[in-house]
């Protein structure tokens, strides 16, 4: 294996390129040619072990390897690789903050789109558990919890003892683990006042005109988000509508490897947003995942499809956005309240779309208030911090960051990522609550 990977140089310097996931072709379904693939890329892992702290994928490797007869990858047994799959969600921080040797690197090492392929061969399968594809159909769920009355009984069945011990023997939702709560009066009905008036100017790449996808978490379990998100915007004079229907973004089910579904959704959104693009709206979304669908996922699984290229271009992280009115002097800084010390966990799904700490850069504009960095996993990802099987490796990839908000003592916690946010304040178990930071700025305009 290693006279395979000669190269003249160690590493590489070169900024990060990412190659289109060829899914559609047999090569990429072929078993053996990817076993092949897993033993390669393992084999460079092995050897190089930078990213040990990032999640529990790499250490299964590692254990897998310092345990077998020979010490080396050849040494584990294909039937095991598997383990180290089930670990990876996706965080994208191996690919884009620690691995030397991704592309242009001759050696061409993708790992998070390599764990894509090992799940969407399982998922092709069949062998994907019912209970994953329920706990993946967010908007279908979302829809369901959120009746009136209905709501009132989910809410109070995820917080009784006896019913979680249930729901972790049917839905392998861990007993002890946040689950978020639903709310019947979604965004979509608090925000049906939004009207397309007023006078818009420009902003960098930026049009002054927005059309939200509010996600299906926004919808269902955090509409005041999604409600101080257009609250800030229309203060900075920025026109807000909302799409007129939306899907699933499809990153639940692409961390299934559910292909198929992804490309469902995306034929489902896709019309509405380029209908959005085509008025002249830029589009953003409040959940740094769905954000990184529109912008990563999906323009590398439709590399050919026009459309999904122009929704790419015309999609923004919600602060990546206020910093393009900053920059043209167009950011209002009418603040009436100071935040004082906030921790910030930087999402991974916002970090890697490197954007540059945008939401920090908000925040220290805010009079009298001190940022507080904190550059970690959270170990959530939707279902990976709930799913009894990893829940336990979940806490303790995010034992880190609470103590590191723990000795911050801040007088507000906050991570893009609501899920995150949610996941860390649990582990805390002191009282403390996560807010989104553009509730942050909504309460420091005093609006």
């Amino acid at each position: 294996m290693a006279d395979d990977l000669t190269t003249s140089r160690e590493g590489s310097l070169d900024a990060p390129t990412r190659h289109p996931v060829e899914w559609k072709t047999p090569a990429f379904w072929d078993q053996a040619a990817l076993d092949a693939e897993l033993e390669r890329v393992f084999h460079i892992c092995h050897g190089c072990r930078r990213c040990v702290s990032l999640c529990n994928a790499f250490p299964t490797l590692f254990d897998l390897v310092d345990a077998s007869t020979t010490l080396e990858v050849d040494g584990v047994a294909k039937a095991d690789y598997p383990k180290v799959v089930e670990q990876c969600y996706f965080c994208d921080l191996c690919y884009q903050t620690k691995c030397p040797y991704v592309p242009p690197h001759p050696w061409n090492v993708d790992f998070p789109h390599l764990m894509l392929r090992a799940k969407a061969q399982k998922h092709q399968r069949g062998e994907t558990p019912v209970s994953a594809k329920l706990l993946s159909s967010t908007r279908t769920v979302g829809k369901l919890a959120s009746i009136p009355i209905v709501v009132e009984a989910v809410n109070w069945g995820n917080n009784n003892p006896a019913l979680r011990v249930v729901m972790e023997k049917t839905l392998d939702v861990h007993r002890d683990a946040q689950v978020p709560a639903y709310d019947s009066k979604t965004a979509r009905k608090r925000l049906k006042y939004l009207r397309e008036d007023g006078a818009t100017t420009p902003a960098g790449p930026t049009t002054g005109k927005v059309a939200l996808f509010i996600t299906c978490y926004g919808d269902y379990n955090q509409p005041r988000m999604v409600e101080d998100l257009a609250t800030v915007l229309r203060h900075n004079g920025v026109q807000v509508k909302l799409l007129r229907k939306e899907s699933c973004c499809g990153m639940p089910k692409l961390e299934l490897g559910d292909l198929h579904s992804v490309e469902k959704y995306k034929n489902a959104n896709l019309p509405l947003l380029i209908e959005a693009v085509n008025d002249g709206y830029d589009l953003i979304a409040p959940i740094p995942s769905c954000v990184l669908m529109f912008k990563q996922e999906l323009p590398l699984l439709f590399a050919d499809d026009a459309d999904v290229t122009r929704v790419k271009r015309a999609f923004y992280d919600p602060f990546e956005y206020l910093m393009h009115r900053h920059s043209a002097g167009l950011f209002k800084t009418d603040f009436k309240h100071e935040l004082g010390k906030v921790a910030w966990q930087a999402a991974c799904h916002q970090r890697v779309q490197n954007i540059g700490p945008k939401t920090r850069d908000v925040l220290k504009l805010v009079p009298n208030t001190e940022v507080v960095t904190i550059e970690r996993c959270s170990g959530h990802d939707g279902t990976y911090g709930v799913k009894k099987s990893t829940y336990a490796f979940a806490r303790k990839i995010a034992k880190p960051v609470e103590t590191r908000v723990k000795n911050a003592a801040p007088q507000h916690f906050t991570s893009d990522c609501v899920m995150a946010g949610a996941h860390i304040a649990h582990g805390l178990n002191d009282g403390t609550t996560a807010e989104h930071p553009i509730t942050l700025i909504r309460k420091a305009y005093g609006i």
